[in-house]
């Protein structure tokens, strides 16, 4: 008990000081806890600032430690990324911290936005905006996707899942559609409403749990090609 409330210390007193840095960019900050000065204390970290559930889950598998100019580098690209996302009309974007405590992405579509409602066919507006990110992803082949769909709780828990599914495949299928390789997509997957960010007990709590969520993080080459570029 005593090591876990020491290892906890560290952990908070490590994350104060990074964000009492006012001089410190949130890129190189960024970079400092996805590299880490220690498997440890980045992952406690990870752990305090990763509350979006899904952002433990995705990420490379690379078996090692990523340093902290390789962080910094990798942030610098989802920075860019991310004010991209942010420009089109009808997304939100979040910064999240993958498996591998780098930065990362979430882009959030609304479902009203994406589809009508209780089905799964994409919309004209839809689609301008998914052309408008296919393009982002285009330039950045070396970034992963995860696709996620999501409904509100109206209906059974089968049909729901069927849904979110097709939502999430309607997506994933678009975005090919303009370019995007199978390889750059590396999860499809229906949620039905067991993940929602606000109570369906209200009508709009059910808009902003119908949703699709595209998680964008470093792809094990995008991180090879980092730690490239921080030894020159």
């Amino acid at each position: 008990m005593k090591s876990k409330n020491s290892l906890l210390a560290v952990i908070l007193s490590s994350a104060i000081l990074l964000s009492g840095c006012s001089t410190m960019s949130n890129t190189l900050k960024g970079g400092l806890i996805g590299g880490g000065a220690g498997a440890a204390l980045g992952a406690g970290i990870g752990a305090l600032i990763g509350k979006d559930a899904k952002s433990a889950a995705i990420g490379a598998g690379i078996g090692t430690a990523v340093g902290a100019t390789t962080g910094i580098i990798i942030g610098k690209k989802m920075d860019k990324a991310a004010a991209a996302a942010a420009a089109i009309e009808g997304a939100r974007v979040d910064s999240i911290r993958d498996a591998n405590n780098l930065k990362a992405v979430k882009v959030t579509f609304d479902s009203g936005i994406l589809f009508q409602t209780g089905k799964s066919t994409l919309n004209n507006a839809s689609k301008d905006a998914l052309i408008k990110f296919a393009k982002i992803l285009i330039a950045n082949p070396t970034m992963d996707i995860s696709i996620v769909g999501h409904t509100d709780n109206v209906g059974s828990l089968e049909v729901n899942q069927k849904l979110s599914q097709d939502r999430a495949q309607a997506v994933a299928s678009f975005l090919k559609t303009q370019s995007v390789t199978d390889a750059q997509i590396k999860e499809i997957v229906g949620k039905n409403f067991s993940e929602p960010v606000a109570d369906n007990k209200t009508k709009e709590g059910q808009k902003a749990n119908r949703r699709v969520e595209i998680y964008m993080y470093a792809s094990a080459q995008m991180i090879n090609d980092a730690k490239a570029e921080a030894t020159k």
